[in-house]
């Protein structure tokens, strides 16, 4: 599971990385044009010039000044220079010439390679029939050669061509402008970018259900492992001897310990349960801490296994061996090793069925004992209860066989 999350992060991680690496790849770089016209006003018989940042290099094209008079094709049919040969006016002894075509009917190569036949320097091409009508785009034109080619809006080769119609000899300069980086999002980036986060969330979503499962099934698990641990309390706690505080008895006197749950001493008439281990507590206040606990609160001692009513290793059965790391839930197992330490040792030859009643923690971990020395240890601690209570202790504690594993009974 710990896995999965790793691998899910980095593919999630590496989306972002993939757009950018898309759109790194998807940008065009393009420049402007300066387009500079001259021209002597008919009018007036004055030199006009106008200079105009309107007109784009074709992507083929050489990023360099071209200049010279500007010619249209004569028959007004053959101004998109679809067919070659096309003739230009082009004045006597002009020298270099820049010929203007309109777009349209073919593709930009053709029109600029028959302008380029005809030994024009350069080539304008007028952008007709745009919907933005100052729009200009980036021509390809693959296999033209070294002729410059640049793009006009329409509303200005209207009038460069109105001056051409007026027999009116135009001057044209073009120089670089600025050079424009464009970045855009091809069709095939939308759509590997798409299914890439397809994939991804299918895969997120698979994760998190498969997760989901497996977390409901462990708390399952843990619910019905702790129902049956209570249940198992409770058993024993109804096994467990309950007595009546008289006055006079030795829990009542000021130097007897204190309950170790509420921490107040006992008085006449308070009831209390007494542990297999000999400790005895307020009955109201020990009873729920042994249903969810099921040791005793001062030696840890676990009643199931001091009553042989079960193993709590038995009851762990059902659940995964990742449980706790899957959940991040109670770590049962060590709850049960921390219950083992009142537990019979193996390894000093005692069957770890039977629980040791009446003898202290520090025999329990030491060396297996002889029978005067349990016989000396168990009139050392007959004092712990009154002599009212002794008799009552001997038959609380009567049911548990020193000398014979306890019945294993299913949790």
């Amino acid at each position: 599971m710990a896995a999965g999350a790793r691998l899910l992060a980095r593919l999630l991680a590496l989306l972002p990385a993939l757009g950018l690496a898309l759109a790194a790849a998807d940008r065009e770089e393009w420049y402007t044009a300066f387009v500079n016209v001259t021209y002597v006003d008919p009018a007036t018989a004055r030199v006009r010039t106008e200079r105009s940042e309107c007109g784009r290099y074709g992507e083929q094209s050489p990023k360099r000044e071209a200049r010279g008079l500007l010619a249209v094709a004569v028959s007004p049919r053959e101004r998109h220079a679809c067919r070659p040969g096309t003739r230009f006016a082009v004045p006597e002894r002009a020298g270099a010439w820049i010929a203007l075509v309109a777009s349209g009917n073919c593709t930009f190569a053709e029109k600029i390679r028959h302008a380029a036949g005809q030994n024009a320097s350069a080539v304008v091409v007028m952008n007709v029939g745009a919907t933005n009508i100052n729009e200009t785009i980036t021509m390809a034109h693959a296999g033209t050669g070294d002729v410059v080619a640049i793009m006009i809006p329409e509303p200005k080769g209207r009038e460069l061509l109105m001056l051409l119609e007026r027999n009116i000899s135009v001057h044209v300069q073009i120089t670089i402008g600025t050079r424009n980086l464009q970045k855009y999002v091809s069709r095939t980036s939308v759509v590997f970018v798409s299914i890439s986060f397809i994939i991804l969330m299918i895969i997120s979503l698979a994760w998190l259900v498969f997760y989901y499962i497996q977390r409901f099934r462990y708390a399952n698990a843990r619910d019905r492992n702790q129902r049956r641990l209570g249940d198992a309390a409770k058993k024993a706690i109804s096994q467990l001897q309950v007595r009546t505080i008289r006055k006079g008895d030795q829990e009542t006197e000021s130097d007897f310990d204190n309950c170790a749950v509420c921490i107040e001493g006992y008085k006449p008439n308070d009831v209390v349960r007494i542990l297999p281990c000999r400790h005895l507590f307020h009955k109201g206040c020990v009873d729920p801490w042994l249903v969810d606990h099921r040791t005793c609160p001062m030696c840890k001692m676990n009643i199931l296994k001091a009553l042989g009513l079960t193993s709590s290793a038995e009851c762990l059965d059902d659940l995964p061996l990742d449980y706790d790391l899957a959940v991040g839930g109670v770590a049962l197992n060590a709850m049960v090793m921390s219950d083992d330490v009142m537990g019979v040792d193996i390894a000093g030859g005692r069957d770890p069925g039977i629980r040791m009643v009446g003898l202290p923690q520090v025999l329990l971990d030491s060396e297996p004992m002889s029978e005067d020395t349990m016989a000396t240890e168990q009139s050392e601690l007959q004092p712990m209860a009154s002599g009212s209570s002794e008799a009552s202790l001997a038959v609380g504690a009567g049911h548990l066989d020193l000398d014979t594993p306890a019945e294993d009974v299913k949790c």
